[in-house]
């Protein structure tokens, strides 16, 4: 059985769980997320609390308690506090803006690069070269900050690319020059 599925959830205040079938549903003052979960996942809430159980004879699918309780616990914060990836652009030229429901990229490429922004994030772009993604569902924020960083990934002998804020981008050395004056 997975540890962290011992621990229940906590509930913040604002935050409701609905159980509707196998639909769980979480509100809150961010807004309204949905899970449908695995048959067997037995979720109870009661005094600001959600825990995650199997139903009796299920025990092969013990393996997905630590799923179910991450994917309620992620659905918790995210109406409750959000989640939010922040990138930046290191390059010559390499500029963003959000145009609509668009993010526009200036990449180095002969033409501009155009995403269309998911339904539930917002971007924000500061300095024409950070970008700010938010939204309520950890997963779509992710994807999305990925998608953006895989138009063009940071290159590792000048670090030119789309990178996360805190991210260490290793770095090769190069060229590391002729050979010292050796004839043969």
């Amino acid at each position: 059985m997975s540890r962290k599925a011992r621990v229940p959830v906590i509930l913040p205040k604002g935050v409701e769980v609905k159980l509707d079938g196998n639909i769980c549903t979480v509100k809150g003052p961010k807004g309204r997320l949905q899970q449908e979960l695995m048959a067997g996942m037995v979720i109870s809430i009661e005094e600001g609390k959600v825990t995650v159980a199997l139903e009796e004879n299920r025990e092969e699918e013990y393996r997905f308690l630590g799923l179910y309780w991450a994917l309620i616990s992620n659905m918790v914060k995210g109406v409750s506090e959000g989640f939010e990836k922040n990138l930046e652009m290191v390059g010559v030229g390499y500029r963003a803006a959000v145009q609509g429901k668009l993010l526009d990229l200036q990449l180095g490429f002969s033409h501009p690069v155009k995403l269309p922004i998911p339904e539930g994030i917002q971007v924000a772009v500061e300095k024409n070269t950070m970008i700010q993604i938010k939204g309520i569902d950890r997963q779509l924020v992710g994807q999305f900050a990925a998608d953006v960083r895989a138009k063009r990934p940071p290159e590792p002998y000048q670090g030119k690319g789309i990178k996360y804020v805190n991210e260490a981008v290793r770095r090769k050395a190069g060229k590391a020059g002729k050979a010292s004056g050796k004839t043969s």
